[in-house]
């Protein structure tokens, strides 16, 4: 299921289901969204660094030549604060729905994954209308809640609740 609201946000994968014969009903990984790609990234580090070497180098010709290291050193923080940031965007979820179970997975930066796994018929969905920036989508089933999607807009929060609710609710008809 593939709708363009989610298009790279939220991208359907099948790889999986190739390879096990249980049917996917609903097949979602969710990331953070980086507007700065590769190429712009290594265009601002070199305009960061032009300034602050033209800076430095005006410094030391006027005799404060220290000032020189600081720009320097400026460059580098401001290097280094963007690579977290990016090592921080491998983050992702994976929404995948079962005919027997809803199964969420949380990769992290350093690559840990943690698993949670809800029972579709009891699950519901729960998100503000009309939905705000701090809002949160919550899966809840048996007293267990989980909130997913926090690096995701409002509206892409709600365009995932909505594509969610879908899937369970066909899933549900099935049974019927």
């Amino acid at each position: 299921m593939r709708s363009a609201a989610y298009s790279p946000i939220v991208t359907t994968a099948t790889e999986d289901q190739a390879l096990n014969q249980t049917p996917v009903l609903f097949d979602a990984i969710l990331t953070p969204h980086r507007s700065l790609g590769a190429p712009g990234f290594a265009i601002l580090m070199t305009v960061v660094a032009a300034v602050n070497i033209g800076l430095g180098v005006s410094f030391m010709l006027q005799g404060a030549w220290p000032i020189f290291g600081f720009c320097g050193l400026d460059v580098l923080l401001f290097y280094v604060m963007f690579r977290l940031n990016y090592r921080s965007a491998r983050l992702f979820e994976r929404i995948r729905l079962l005919p027997d179970e809803l199964i969420v997975e949380r990769h992290d930066a350093r690559g840990r994954t943690e698993s949670w796994s809800f029972q579709p018929y009891w699950l519901r969905i729960a998100i503000d209308d009309p939905p705000e920036h701090h809002s949160q989508l919550v899966l809840s089933s048996h007293g267990r809640s989980l909130a997913i999607g926090g690096f995701l807009s409002p509206g892409e929060r709600v365009d995932l609740a909505q594509a969610l609710r879908q899937a369970l609710q066909s899933r549900r008809g099935t049974d019927a």
